[in-house]
Order: structure tokens, then C-alpha cells, then sequence
């Protein structure tokens, strides 16, 4: 199975720059996309072959995400067992072999205004895909605001402490990856560097790649043997972030 996973930063305005394109080529099994800033009856974009799911924040134009999957769920569910679900940020789908979660973890803001909901919401996403992961197998992906590593980020030392890089963030997606889960693409390519899937649009940071990688596939520990692999498409414009692609034997 192919997934995608994309921050678009807007999805009416990613429509107009070649989203519908790179949808069709990818002809995923699913595709999600985080960060519409939408309602779901705003965007004129229904493909062929697919069953459609958004969760949109009760603000206009805010956060937001969509899952697009041939296949139709079981069950699909929005939020964390109901909760944390005013900002549009989580959509469950249950599968027969795996549940697939597709998030757009709140970011801590500047000056880190917002850790506190920020280690709230981490912690109740870990238990809550724990408790997943105790039934079926978990794909969990997104714009997960945090790049884990020195290795994660072009300048980790300027950006020490930082939202996005906060002893906080980082540890508690360490917690994460702790309680059963893998981060796919470092676990395939512990050593890369330079792999990044957001850059500022200020002072040419794509251009320089001087990047973050903050969008994730993690998966349960024992769906890693299953990975075929796990890319960043920094190839591909439309966002300030770039889509992010697995593909496992499911």
C-alpha cells in the first residue's frame, strides 16, 4: 500500500498550484493532507475513487485535515476519543489489518505560548494510539511539529529551545517512539541528513534547503519489518512543506 501525507498550508490555494496533478501521479491508497484552513464544503476537489473525510476546526480558516482512501473504512473517528477535537486536528480510519491516524499536531508558537496544551495534546495522542495499538497495528502521520534530532534540522544550535525544537517537544516524541512505535524514515536512513519537509518562505530557505523535517510516518513497532520504504518528496512545490511518502506490504 502507498500513503501520502501533505501540509498543504491552505488546500484552496494549494489547488491552484498543482495539487490535483500530483494527486492523480501519486495514485496513493490514501492520501491526507493537514492544515485546509477550510470547510469541507469550501474546496471543489472530489476524485474519482475515493472516499473523501474532513475534520475542520470550529475557527474559519484554521488547522484542519482530510483523508482521501479507496478503500472505505470500517469506522472512521475524529479527535482523541472524542476530545481535543475543536481545532479539526485528527482523523482515525479503522481498517480490517490496521488503523491509520492522520494528525496536525498543534504547534507550540512562539516564545512556546501554547507547550502547555502542546504536552497535553502529545500526551493524550500516545495514550490514545497505545490504546489502538493494543487491538490492530497503527499508521500515524502528519505535520507532527517537532523535528526530533540535531540531525532533524539545518541549524540546530540557533534553534535550540525553539518551538518545533524545545527539550519538551523532543522528548515527548522520544515518549513516544518509547511506548512501541518507529519513526520510518529514520529508521530506514538513520544517517541521512539534509532531509527536510518544511522551509521557511523567509530568506530563500527552500532554495538553500535550510529546512526542518517536522511531518512524520511513525508506525508500530512490529509493522516495521512490512516497510518497503519511506520518502520525503522535496521535489514537489505547492506548500511551504512537502509530501511525505510510505509504502508497506499490508
Amino acid at each position: 500500500m502507498k500513503f501520502i501525507s501533505w501540509n498543504v498550508n491552505g488546500f484552496r490555494a494549494c489547488l491552484t498550484k498543482g495539487f490535483g496533478d500530483f494527486f492523480s501521479q501519486a495514485d496513493a491508497d490514501i492520501f491526507c493532507i493537514q492544515e485546509t484552513k477550510m470547510q469541507p464544503d469550501q474546496a471543489d476537489f472530489a476524485p474519482e475513487g475515493y472516499h473523501v473525510y474532513f475534520n475542520s476546526a470550529i475557527k474559519k480558516g484554521y488547522s484542519g485535515t482530510a483523508v482521501f482512501t479507496k478503500k472505505e473504512p470500517l469506522s472512521v473517528a475524529y479527535g482523541l476519543n472524542g476530545e481535543h477535537n475543536d481545532e479539526g486536528r485528527v482523523i482515525t480510519c479503522e481498517y480490517e489489518d490496521f488503523y491509520f491516524v492522520c494528525c496536525y499536531v498543534p504547534n507550540a508558537q512562539p516564545e512556546l505560548k501554547r507547550i502547555g496544551y502542546r504536552m497535553e495534546f502529545e500526551d493524550a495522542m500516545r495514550a490514545y494510539l497505545s490504546e489502538l495499538d493494543s487491538k490492530k497495528p497503527v499508521v500515524y502521520c502528519g505535520d507532527l511539529n517537532v523535528a526530533h534530532n540535531e540531525i532533524d534540522l539545518k541549524n540546530p544550535k540557533s534553534n535550540a529551545g525553539n518551538a518545533g525544537f524545545s527539550d519538551e517537544e523532543r522528548g515527548k516524541f522520544t515518549e513516544l517512539l518509547a511506548a512501541g512505535f518507529a519513526d520510518t524514515f529514520r529508521r530506514l536512513y538513520p544517517d541521512t541528513v539534509g532531509a527536510y519537509s518544511w522551509w521557511s518562505y523567509r530568506f530563500k530557505a527552500r532554495e538553500k534547503n535550510a529546512g526542518w523535517r517536522i511531518d512524520y510516518f511513525v508506525v508500530s513497532e512490529r509493522l516495521m519489518e512490512k516497510v518497503q520504504d519511506s520518502r520525503i518528496l522535496s521535489d514537489i512545490f505547492g506548500s511551504d512543506h512537502c509530501p511525505v511518502e510510505l509504502t508497506v506490504e499490508l
